[in-house]
């Protein structure tokens, strides 16, 4: 696989290691410690990815992500979010903007990583840290900001079925498109519109409908 394939997937995978980490909150240790390992599963899945087997990358990439958090659960050293990181994933962000003011778009890895004079690992490590994507289980409130409009949570087990492409099969083009934006890359409600075509509150009713009809059809 070229470096550029590879760190494209990476780029536009993150989503899936916020995703797989929220299983595994609550369990007696930090967001930030699962994060990291989740984003070493990411990388690892990228270099081990065979497009010519005619999986999706988020098919092949979530076991993976979740068997190195299942490892980090077994390990007697669990792994530490270094005050490197911690710092880099601030300088991260801090690039990215002033990179998105200039050129109106979020910089790839690979501009990222030049950015910060660091490897596209530690970039897309660092760019893990910084991000927070939409929440899965976030609950809907009247007041919520208008910059994003929260949905109804569900659990783990559906999000492996979105992961994994079972009952989003069952869906129509623009809807399996919506919830992957949404769920697998963790695109913001504004970035989903913009790429569909609709605005942020059709995105907002019409994820809505989606859930409940996954729900249904996960009965």
């Amino acid at each position: 696989m070229k470096v550029s394939d590879r760190t494209r997937l990476i780029e536009e995978n993150i989503g899936l290691a916020h995703s797989c980490v929220k299983r595994y909150l609550g369990r007696g240790i930090e967001y930030d410690d699962l994060l990291q390992t989740a984003c070493l599963g990411l990388v690892k899945a990228a270099d081990g990815f065979d497009e010519s087997r005619g999986l999706r990358f988020s098919t092949y990439a979530v076991p993976v992500i979740l068997g190195e958090i299942k490892h980090m659960f077994r390990s007697s050293s669990l792994l530490k979010v270094s005050r490197e990181l911690q710092r880099l994933g601030i300088q991260a962000a801090e690039a990215q903007e002033r990179f998105s003011q200039q050129y109106g778009r979020n910089p790839q890895i690979s501009e990222l990583s030049a950015m910060l004079e660091v490897t596209p690992e530690e970039a897309a490590q660092a760019l893990c840290a910084a991000q927070r994507p939409a929440s899965l289980s976030q609950p809907e409130e009247d007041d919520a900001p208008a910059t994003e409009i929260p949905v109804q949570s569900f659990d783990g087990e559906l999000i492996d079925c979105i992961a994994l492409g079972q009952a989003v099969a069952k869906l129509c083009e623009t809807d399996r498109r919506l919830i992957e934006e949404r769920y697998i890359r963790g695109s913001t409600q504004t970035v989903t519109a913009a790429k569909l075509g609709m605005t942020q509150v059709q995105v907002s009713r019409r994820e809505k409908k989606i859930l409940a009809r996954l729900r249904e059809l996960m009965q």
